[in-house]
């Protein structure tokens, strides 16, 4: 068996036609999930920074200085355990929602865009079995690569403060109010979120690769960084598209809420149309990102060469041609 592609076309405007043209076909299917799990996570993305300053301070702008600095003038010292443990308690609660309703989201929709590839008909009741197959490996991932992302960081801080333990044992001065100094953190700032970056294109197909595959620990992470070998400037491509255009909208929706809305009312009409359409469109982004890594992971495995005898088995032909739009990524596989 052998893969032999005529151009290498497998491009970023290809993996976002493909997974729209399948999300198109399975468009009520889609929908539902979307309501399901990617709206209420949209919302409450854009409405947190508002629910958490109304009900935990009328003022947002004295609560959230308060918060940071431990002091606010407007509230008596005795109320300082009591709205500390508010704090802890809301975010917890809504930490572990936004977990939830992301991991049951990614589950799903990657779950029915991987049959959908293939042109298979999808349920929503497989699609809401596949959480009881991948929820624990799902978690077991998440833990594990954000263990790995303390330790990288933990590294970097380790490798700066010995630097400078160094500097200062053998004489050498440090002015840490010297423009010299701040370029340099800035450098080594900018050093770390490049290698995070980094980091995150070749972990991008991890949670494809849990639902897919069945894998979970450690063994996603690194099937994933073999994977992307090869596309990885168009997983960078997809990563960088999705997250500047998800954190904008949110974080300038999010924003108008927690200065405005408050001030002109909850229930103003305003308000609410803000609401709605910014959340539509955050869950239609979120639907897109979730399918195009679905999307990006069958095309790496086409460009490795592992999809033919996956093609071979679904259509059982001696000469087949990969489900891709042909105007986008021409590869044929001929399976001997």
């Amino acid at each position: 068996m052998s893969a032999l592609p005529y151009s290498h076309s497998l491009t970023f405007c290809g993996v976002l036609s493909e997974s729209k043209r399948i999300i198109n076909a399975h468009s009520r299917h889609f929908l539902a999930l979307s309501v399901f799990f990617l709206l209420p996570l949209s919302f409450s993305l854009i409405i947190f920074p508002t629910l958490h300053a109304a009900f935990s301070h009328p003022n947002p702008i004295i609560f959230y200085t308060s918060r940071f600095i431990r002091f606010d003038p407007t509230l008596p010292d005795d109320d300082d355990d009591e709205g500390d443990l508010k704090f802890f308690v809301f975010h917890l609660v809504y930490g572990l929602f936004v977990f939830l309703a992301s991991l049951f989201g990614v589950s799903t929709i990657s779950y029915s865009t991987f049959h959908g590839f293939y042109g298979r008909p999808v349920k929503l009741v497989s699609s809401f079995k596949s959480v009881l197959y991948s929820f624990l490996p799902m978690v077991a991932t998440v833990v594990v690569a954000k263990v790995l992302l303390c330790l990288i960081a933990m590294a970097f801080g380790l490798s700066a403060g010995l630097l400078l333990k160094g500097l200062d044992m053998v004489g050498v001065e440090v002015d840490y109010d010297s423009v010299y100094f701040m370029v340099l953190a800035i450098i080594f700032a900018v050093v770390v979120g490049l290698v995070m970056l980094w980091v995150q294109v070749n972990w991008v197909l991890a949670p494809v690769v849990v639902v897919v595959e069945s894998r979970w620990g450690y063994g996603p992470l690194r099937r994933s960084a073999e994977l992307v070998k090869g596309m990885r400037g168009v997983a960078l491509s997809i990563l960088l598209f999705f997250s500047l255009l998800i954190g904008c909208l949110v974080g300038g929706c999010s924003t108008f809420l927690l200065h405005v809305g408050v001030a002109g009312g909850w229930w103003s009409w305003a308000v609410i149309l803000q609401m709605v359409i910014s959340s539509g469109f955050a869950t239609v982004l979120l639907l897109q990102s979730v399918a195009a890594g679905v999307v990006l992971y069958m095309y790496c495995k086409a460009l490795h060469g592992e999809l033919a005898f996956e093609i071979a088995e679904e259509f059982a032909q001696d000469y087949v041609s990969l489900p891709f739009d042909k105007e986008k990524v021409p590869h044929v596989v001929y399976v001997v």
